[in-house]
């Protein structure tokens, strides 16, 4: 039985010396900085489009939200999207940003398959679940209200 205690302490002491430090918080910083960075700019776009073009702020939402999605799908298209989830990790998963980029990465990938059984196919792989239940919780809720009201 002892020579069972000094084994489990030496292997967790090889472990321990054979692991990478921990980079928790550094990925945590990443994740809050990248995440901001990119709200700011959803922010800084709203602005513009409600003061420069004399748009209504809910007009001024969906023209910043589409503007939005236009742009992660660019850098996802140029595979810049993803060395930004490399260094940000969940920071650039953004609702909009990052749904756009989960929907046009496998459409890319799989654009060699055809239009239908590939592009069509397996661009909602990822996505397909969110949009399901999405749109069921949206309509329960809407009956839920409907029947409630």
């Amino acid at each position: 039985m002892k020579q069972t205690v000094q084994s489990k302490a030496k292997y967790g002491e090889m472990v321990k010396e054979a692991s990478p430090p921990s980079t928790t918080l550094l990925n945590c910083m990443r994740a809050f900085l990248v995440g901001g960075v990119i709200c700011v700019i959803g922010e800084i776009l709203h602005g513009l489009f409600m003061n420069t073009m004399g748009m209504t702020k809910d007009n001024a939402g969906l023209v910043t939200a589409s503007t939005l999605i236009v742009i992660a799908t660019l850098l996802t298209s140029l595979r810049l999207y993803c060395k930004l989830g490399a260094f940000a990790g969940a920071g650039s998963i953004v609702p909009i940003t990052g749904f756009a980029n989960a929907i046009t990465a496998p459409a890319i990938e799989h654009r060699k398959e055809g239009l239908v059984l590939g592009v069509g196919a397996k661009m909602f792989i990822i996505a397909g679940p969110v949009i399901v239940y999405g749109t069921i919780t949206s309509v329960i809720v809407g009956l839920i209200y409907y029947f409630v009201k």
